[in-house]
């Protein structure tokens, strides 16, 4: 596939784990546009050269706007496993942000109890739980400052609809060109500054730890938060790594 809107991460015979560009869907919709499972399943059937129909569970999904890495399963005994996973919280999820106002705290907790209206495809935080509200955790951490731009690391405990959005959108931080919570201005290419960057977990079939991180958009903007990257990754922590 030439020019895939997507770069393969890690493949086996379980699981295919891809670094995704902003503005794809993850699965497909009410706009009938191609969406990223149907491009992975193309993306096999072509380079494994498979007869028929190419199996392919979705684990969790991100965002149409949102960028970095997603989760498909090969075969329905990795999907079972992998949704457990994620079900239990067995897993963990980091992303980037960028933001224009900076957190009064340079590290912190969110929880909130968010309700999602459907219709119109929004997400609202309370303080408090209120009828038909499901609670989000998520913690945070400011990478550094760059061009009066904050990089957040935002670990979500909970994974709700829209959760990192509307939480850092509530205490004031809406995330850059994230104008549906609160960012006065849309990015040109309809992206928002929002990266799934790593995912840690156990491999549903080979048990053996996996530490998984996507490089940033091809994206100038995004490319000069490299510099505030401090994380450390041991290698005995890794069962593979690609930038």
């Amino acid at each position: 596939m030439a020019n895939k809107p997507f770069r393969v991460v890690y493949e086996d015979n379980h699981l295919i784990i891809v670094n995704k560009e902003p503005g794809i869907l993850v699965q497909g919709d009410a706009t009938g546009d191609k969406c990223l499972l149907d491009m992975v399943k193309d993306y096999i059937k072509e380079t494994y050269n498979k007869p028929g129909a190419v199996f392919l569970g979705t684990v969790h999904r991100l965002d149409r706007p949102v960028s970095g890495l997603v989760v498909f399963a090969r075969t329905s005994k990795a999907l079972e496993r992998m949704n457990e996973i994620f079900r239990k919280r067995d897993v963990q999820k980091t992303y980037w942000a960028v933001v224009r106002n900076k957190p009064a705290e340079k590290k912190g907790k969110l929880v909130h109890w968010l309700s999602k209206d459907e219709n119109r495809n929004i997400t609202t935080a309370y303080d408090y739980e209120k009828p038909g509200t499901h609670r989000a955790e998520l913690s945070y951490r400011v990478l550094g400052t760059l061009n009066s731009y904050h990089l957040l690391e935002v670990n979500p405990i909970t994974g709700r609809p829209h959760q990192i959005r509307v939480q850092l959108a509530s205490m004031n931080c809406p995330i850059r060109g994230d104008v549906k919570y609160g960012y006065p201005k849309g990015n040109s290419d309809g992206s928002i500054n929002l990266h799934a960057r790593r995912l840690f977990f156990d491999h549903p079939v080979k048990k053996e730890p996996m530490l998984c991180r996507a490089g940033v958009p091809n994206d100038a903007f995004w490319e000069e938060f490299l510099t505030l990257d401090q994380e450390e990754i041991k290698p005995e922590h890794l069962d593979f790594l690609y930038e």
